[in-house]
């Protein structure tokens, strides 16, 4: 059985297609690739079509990671496809939850930090920040992205 995650931020330009770049890199290292699938998606559709932040796939690129996904807004058949739905922050989560077909479908949404070894309580958007507001950003998710993998792997 294939495992599909769902990462999901405001705009998807910058956490959410970042999120997935360095989960997939992660699969792909443990060899899970034709076992984990991986997407993103953004609760704002005003960027849908565009790739990630040029400050994001620059940061990105300096650590491997290559951002080619374009974003697109989540939809309601998200929910029935996918696994796991982890947001960034508090109001993508409420936002997100909105959109949940129902209560059971719901359940699959998770918060990015529980997933994280730190204290905060949300991965920061770095959009208004300067370039280490993007190296935060990347280190969050490399540890994020390791411990979510870890879960994941477990429930194959």
């Amino acid at each position: 059985m294939k495992k599909r995650i769902l990462f999901v931020c405001l705009g998807n330009i910058c956490r959410s297609p970042a999120a997935e770049a360095i989960f997939r890199h992660f699969v792909q290292q443990a060899g899970l690739s034709e076992r984990i699938e991986t997407d993103s998606a953004g609760t704002y559709g005003g960027h849908a079509g565009d790739l990630p932040d040029p400050r994001m796939r620059v940061a990105a690129a300096r650590r491997g990671y290559d951002l080619t996904h374009r974003a697109r807004l989540i939809r309601e058949e998200d929910f029935e496809r996918f696994d796991r739905i982890l947001v960034m922050d508090d109001d993508n989560y409420e936002r997100v939850h909105r959109l949940a077909p129902s209560r059971e479908l719901a359940r699959k949404i998770d918060r990015m930090r529980d997933f994280c070894h730190t204290e905060r309580s949300y991965i920061p958007d770095p959009y208004y920040e300067g370039q280490e507001g993007f190296e935060l950003v990347l280190d969050l998710l490399e540890d994020g992205c390791a411990t979510l993998l870890e879960t994941v792997k477990r429930e194959l």
